[in-house]
């Protein structure tokens, strides 16, 4: 499915509304077995992190672990939309994984599903907060420390009771106050049982690994015009197979956020058919930050 250049651009539901429907549930059927391939590489590269954390050369497995760690964000993300794997099985993993990133699945589902209905407008949860400008303010947000600020926050407030989130629906706050108190008990048992061990292995890594998760989430929505179209206010960055692999294949963003029904292990093949059609994209992650914070320095 291709434009001829005498036609106006067409929006992600004018290209949606191109594609057979057939070919439109193949892409989203979820199935087990790739998420669970995905996820038993993800879990190795994080043992192996570990492993190195406990050698000798634990310098060099720093980074490495930070990042596999880190980046399990884009799998509670995946989780939330229920893709990734059939039944209650995502759900499940996206608690681990929001246990890890101190990041409540229960109350990040609904915010996350804020964000996709005003993607990129008002209304969307992820525009609250100024836009960080100058080198300072950009230093601050990169270093991850206000994410760490927020999350903490955020956790014992949900723990408190306190859960008015204007997208957390009535239903829902008792399953995220519940879940907030449950996160709080583990984290006490395990500062209690084994302090070094979870400095070490989880609080060190995770510090090092944040600033380059707040670089790649720059690049979802950054700069990009606050319109309904989800081929315009959602960027598609073109990367290297490591980069997808870490990020469960969310460099291909837009065309998450025009079908986000489709796993990450078909978004692939959902961006051979809207490739033609995107219209805010990226040559890499290094290219982009280096345009996007000189606009800001």
């Amino acid at each position: 499915m291709t434009l001829s250049p005498t036609e106006p651009p067409m929006d992600h539901q004018a290209v949606l509304a191109a594609l057979p429907p057939e070919t439109r549930a193949g892409l989203a059927e979820v199935t087990s077995a790739e998420g669970l391939r995905h996820l038993a590489l993800h879990l190795g590269l994080i043992a192996l992190g570990i492993a190195g954390m406990a050698s000798p050369l634990w310098p060099l497995a720093l980074v490495p672990l930070g990042l596999a760690l880190t980046f399990l964000f884009t799998l509670e993300h995946e989780c939330t939309h229920r893709t990734p794997f059939r039944g209650a099985l995502s759900d499940w993993v996206g608690r681990a994984s929001g246990l890890v990133l101190i990041l409540p699945f229960e109350w990040f589902r609904w915010f996350h599903m804020a964000h996709h209905r005003h993607t990129n407008q008002p209304g969307d949860p992820e525009l609250e907060g100024a836009r960080a400008r100058g080198a300072r303010a950009l230093a601050w947000q990169i270093s991850g420390l206000p994410y760490w600020r927020a999350e903490i926050a955020l956790l014992l407030r949900l723990a408190a009771g306190r859960a008015e989130d204007c997208f957390l629906p009535k239903g829902a706050r008792p399953r995220a106050v519940l879940e907030a108190r449950a996160m709080l008990a583990l984290y006490a048992l395990g500062f209690l049982l084994a302090p070094k061990v979870l400095i070490w292995f989880w609080v060190l890594p995770m510090l090092v690994g944040q600033p380059f998760l707040r670089l790649y989430l720059m690049a979802e929505h950054g700069d990009c015009p606050q319109v309904a179209d989800m081929l315009a206010n959602t960027r598609t960055t073109f990367t290297n197979r490591i980069v997808r692999f870490l990020a469960w294949n969310m460099p291909y963003h837009a065309e998450h956020h025009a079908l986000p029904t489709v796993p990450f292990h078909r978004l692939p093949a959902l961006h051979g058919l809207m490739r033609a059609h995107l219209k805010v994209t990226a040559e890499g992650y290094a290219a982009f930050t280096r345009d996007y914070l000189a606009r800001r320095l």
